[in-house]
Parts: C-alpha cells; sequence; structure tokens
C-alpha cells in the first residue's frame, strides 16, 4: 500500500521510520516532511500540512491507499473529513473529533458530562470576570487558552495573583490569537504527570504503553512550557492495576461520551494524566499522539504499525495485538537557544550521523533542513536523540551519549529527562 503521512516534525520522523518498516508499506510519502525522513528512504513532497485540498489531490493522484495525520492543526481543520470524502482510508478523528483538543471548553463540558476525574474549571470569554474570580481564589491556578496554542497555551500560576498577567496577555493581547477567545481556569493539581495513548476506531479502544512528557523548558520543571523537551516509556507509577482504570474509567466513557455527541472517534486518542493524592486526573485530552512522545513509543514498538493503523481506520481494532520491546526508551529533545521564545533559524549542525550509528540510538529530525550540503536549525525544537536500554538508567545513558556527538551554536537540552523515575527506582 502507499501511504501519504502529514507532518514534518519530529514525532512524524518517528511515524515514517516505524511504517517504512512494514512489508505492507510499497512507498510512503510524507507532506513536507524533513530531511531526517528523506535520509530514511520517506519521498518528501512539498505541500503545507494545512492544504486540504492538495493533499487530497496528491493522495488521490498517487494512488494512496491510506493518509495519516500527524499534527492536530489539520485535523482541527478538517482534514480527516476530506480525505474520507475523497474515499480513501484516513488514520485520524474528524474535525468533530479533534474538537477534543482543539476546544478544551468543549472537552472540560465534556469530562464534566460524563463524570471524569479532572480538575475543576471555570469557563471565561471575559478577561474582568476571569480576572475577579482568580483574585477571589484561595489556592493556585492552571490558566488555559481553550484553541490550539503548540503546546503553550497553559500557564500553570501557584498564587491566583500570578494568573493576572496570562489571562491579560492572552484575553486582552491575544497572544495566541483566537486560541485565546475563550479561557479555562482550572484548579492547579500536584503531582506527577504521565501520558497514556490509545488506538481508537470508534468502537474499541486500545492502550498502548505509558510514557512521560517533560513540558517546561528548564531542568526540575522549571520556566515556561514548551511543545516538550524529552519522553520515556515505560513509566513506573504507571502499573497494570493503573491501566485497567484508565482504560474503564477515562477511556471508555470519553469514546463513548464523543460518539454519543457525533460519532465515531476514529485515530489515536491522548490522556494527559496527574497522579495526585486522589489518585490520576486528567488534565488533557488531545487527538494525535505526543511530540516527542512518539519518538520513544515508536522505539519500544516491535508490531507492524502500518496494519494497526490500516485496522484502525477499516473498524477492525479487535483484530490487533501489539507487542512491545520490554527495554525502556528515553528521548531528549535539543532545541535552539531562545526556544520557546525567538531563536536564530539556519546554524549549521553537526555530529547527526555519528549520534544515529550508535547502537539502540535514532535520532529523529524536528526543526531541521537542508542549505546546500549542510544540515541546518529550522525549528524551536530541532532533533530528537531518543535510545533503548536494559534499563531505564542506561537507556538515558545511550540517549545523552549520542546527543553529545550533536553540535550547533547554542545548542540547548534538558539534563533530567527521566530522572525521576531512575530516582524512583
Amino acid at each position: 500500500m502507499k501511504v501519504l503521512l502529514v507532518g514534518g516534525g519530529g514525532r512524524e520522523h518517528a511515524l515514517a521510520w516505524k511504517l517504512m518498516q512494514s512489508p505492507l508499506c510499497e512507498r510512503l510519502y510524507v507532506a513536507p516532511g524533513n530531511p531526517g525522513i528523506e535520509a530514511d528512504g520517506g519521498q518528501c513532497v512539498d505541500i503545507s500540512a494545512e492544504d486540504n485540498a492538495a493533499l487530497v489531490n496528491f493522495a488521490r493522484e498517487n494512488g494512496a491507499g491510506l493518509v495519516v495525520v500527524g499534527p492536530e492543526i489539520p485535523l482541527a481543520n478538517g482534514l480527516g473529513d476530506d480525505v474520507r470524502a475523497a474515499g480513501i482510508l484516513c488514520f485520524g478523528p474528524t474535525k468533530q473529533g479533534a474538537r477534543i483538543e482543539s476546544d478544551k471548553a468543549y472537552a472540560k463540558t465534556l469530562m464534566q458530562h460524563v463524570s471524569l476525574p479532572t480538575a475543576e474549571a471555570r469557563i471565561f470569554t471575559d478577561f474582568e470576570a476571569a480576572k475577579t474570580y482568580v483574585l477571589s481564589r484561595d489556592h493556585g491556578v492552571a490558566v488555559k487558552a481553550s484553541g490550539l496554542a503548540a503546546g503553550k497555551g497553559v500557564i500553570v500560576c501557584p498564587e491566583p495573583y500570578q494568573a493576572v498577567k496570562p489571562l491579560e496577555e492572552i484575553m486582552r493581547d491575544k497572544v495566541f490569537g483566537q486560541a485565546g477567545q475563550t479561557v479555562l481556569i482550572e484548579e492547579m493539581l500536584t503531582g506527577q504527570e504521565a501520558t497514556v495513548l490509545a488506538l481508537c476506531d470508534g468502537r474499541n479502544i486500545y492502550p498502548m504503553e505509558a510514557l512521560q512528557d517533560h513540558k517546561p523548558i528548564g531542568e526540575g520543571d522549571t520556566g515556561p512550557n514548551t511543545g516538550g523537551m524529552g519522553a520515556y516509556s515505560p513509566v513506573p507509577i504507571v502499573d497494570s492495576k493503573t491501566m485497567t482504570y484508565v482504560d474503564r474509567e477515562i477511556l471508555v466513557p470519553i469514546v463513548d461520551a464523543m460518539r454519543r455527541d457525533f460519532g465515531r472517534y476514529e485515530g489515536v486518542l491522548y490522556v494527559g494524566l496527574m497522579f495526585t493524592p486522589a489518585g490520576p486526573k486528567v488534565i488533557e485530552f488531545n487527538c494525535r499522539f505526543g511530540d516527542p512522545e512518539c519518538q520513544p513509543l515508536m522505539m519500544r514498538l516491535k508490531s507492524d504499525l502500518l496494519e494497526a493503523m490500516i485496522a484502525t481506520a477499516e473498524h477492525r481494532l479487535d483484530e490487533v495485538t501489539l507487542e512491545w520491546d520490554t527495554r525502556p526508551a528515553v528521548c531528549v529533545v535539543m532545541s535552539s537557544a531562545g526556544y520557546p521564545g525567538p531563536y536564530k533559524k539556519g546554524l549549521e549542525i553537526t555530529g547527526v550521523e555519528e549520534a544515529d550509528a550508535m547502537d539502540d540510538v535514532k535520532v529523529f529530525h524536528a526543526g531541521t533542513a537542508w542549505q546546500g550540503d549542510k544540515l541546518v536549525t529550522a525549528g524551536g525544537r530541532v532533533l530528537g536523540v531518543t535510545a533503548l536500554g536494559d534499563t531505564l538508567a542506561q537507556a538515558q545513558e545511550q540517549a545523552y551519549g549520542a546527543l553529545t556527538k550533536i553540535n550547533w551554536q547554542g545548542a540547548y537540552w534538558r539534563n533530567d529527562i527521566a530522572d525521576k523515575a531512575i530516582e524512583k527506582q
């Protein structure tokens, strides 16, 4: 089968790498793709991930039997609907399904409707009302832009007064544009975070191995949130009993609620959890694989990803069994100096091939580009250095060992990815 994968980040490189390992994959087109995907044998196509008409036309003209949508924006823009309308199989939800991520107010209302364990929240469209509310609170809050903000739309404020500035920036200054027209103010949850991703075909649900992401830019989880600075799998705090709880008490009710609301939710569902003293609570749902969570997940997946995606798109997920490498995987994101704020592009990167040649290491490209014959930086998050190891500590050591071979001016990374779990062990 010919496959069109939409996107060009680290998540898409990981998906492309795994899809190309399938004997079912005759050819993989990736739009727009990146240099790492091209080096691995994917055929990069110069079409924006947000140009629905051009993507559907390309898929039709080139005989793609399946379209896999990586990022959230094309899904929120209805690419899944357009692909299905053209009679092509699609892995990824419809525009309605993507609202679980693209409209946090909708997601929270749905969670409350089915009594999911989640943070208390109030929804606001008026700045003065939001400001009055936070200043009346006794405890910390999380301020969330309701729309899509590239993973940067959540600001945690341990003291209620600290919420006034982000509310002003989001609602008055419109730093996230339309995404900040509606804002959620939630109680601040404390504990460790974890992610569970599940394949969904609208009826069947298949939870995958748990992961932990590291959102803040600084070590010790300090500084502003990013798209994610690293991830690892498995997660010691998520045992089989917890996975059963997540499946029964969170995944089944929310998928059922979506089915009653608009029909089948198809693709992958991302559950962001906070393990509080009162038990796991849902922080967020996303309508796609996490980035960088996808990278260690694909490193550990031993089964045929394409086979699983086709089965999901054809509503026969009950036929799928996924097998996992028992070894842990760690992904460390290397970013541009200044990220998540302004940063320079076009800086030459060296050492990627040397790092990639190491045992049990894969360097996934995110924000890279060719400038002549030089590989250069082209984004905030540039590379995801991912490694397997017999233990989490060994996987961490292997990832950081590979990372030291890579260099560009101002390269930044966190030195504590997976530390929490290693200390716990």
